[in-house]
């Protein structure tokens, strides 16, 4: 089968028009033979020099192309916007489900969850001075977890394989005593690490008047918004 290139088919398709454009002539301008033919003539000019105007001039493809770039960034543009506005979106359901998720899971007995009931072998209570077995330092309790709450990475620091069963069991956070000149100003310890000592007023610690409101004889008086959190204490 000829190999037939594009001038060709060009040539082609403009001989095959010129028959219907005859056609239409003989019934629009007469019979004349001379007539018809000058006038198929220059329809075939006026069509080919629109063709060559629309479809073979640089400055045509380049109107195209720019009405063309045109568009695309108007619906790029507003696929940017809406991308904006859904990322926006999900993201701020997904910060607000991220912060209550982070309230409700607190590390270092830092929740705000209220913790009722109150498990009968939580042994020990906010407020109470204890004093750590091991290290002697002393300091008092502002809040306590059934089990160790803290990064991962962290419970593996603190208890290694021979020590993994305290991870569940009842964490205290402690404002430690700054006389005891310990260097550190807190602690989250296991109970088994504590002792309770009954007696005990002073405890120096910037943030005691912001947990505890006083002292009864025998333990710290819980301020009002800690009292909701640990009602049973």
């Amino acid at each position: 089968m000829p190999h037939i290139n594009a001038a060709a088919a060009l040539q082609i398709c403009v001989l095959l028009s010129a028959l219907p454009a005859q056609y239409f002539i003989s019934q629009w301008y007469g019979t004349d033979s001379a007539q018809r033919i000058q006038i198929t003539e220059r329809l075939i000019i006026a069509s080919w020099s629109s063709f060559t105007k629309s479809y073979l001039s640089l400055d045509a493809w380049a109107d195209r192309l720019k009405l063309w770039l045109s568009k695309t960034r108007t619906c790029l543009n507003a696929g940017l916007l809406i991308l904006h506005f859904r990322n926006w979106y999900y993201g701020e359901k997904k910060t607000k489900i991220g912060d209550n998720e982070a309230e409700t899971h607190s590390y270092f007995a830092e929740s705000s969850h209220v913790r009722s009931p109150k498990p009968d072998y939580i042994q020990f209570s906010v407020g109470q001075v204890i004093v750590h077995k091991r290290l002697g330092y002393s300091g008092v309790i502002v809040g306590w977890d059934v089990k160790a709450k803290a990064p991962e990475e962290w419970l593996q620091h603190k208890y290694p394989p021979a020590k993994q069963d305290l991870k569940d069991t009842p964490h205290y956070r402690i404002l430690i005593n700054k006389a005891n000149g310990f260097g550190k100003s807190t602690a989250y310890i296991a109970e088994q690490e504590i002792t309770i000592i009954m007696g005990l007023e002073v405890v120096h610690h910037p943030d005691m008047k912001a947990y505890f409101s006083g002292y009864d004889g025998s333990k710290y008086i819980m301020q009002p918004w800690l009292k909701k959190i640990y009602p049973h204490d």
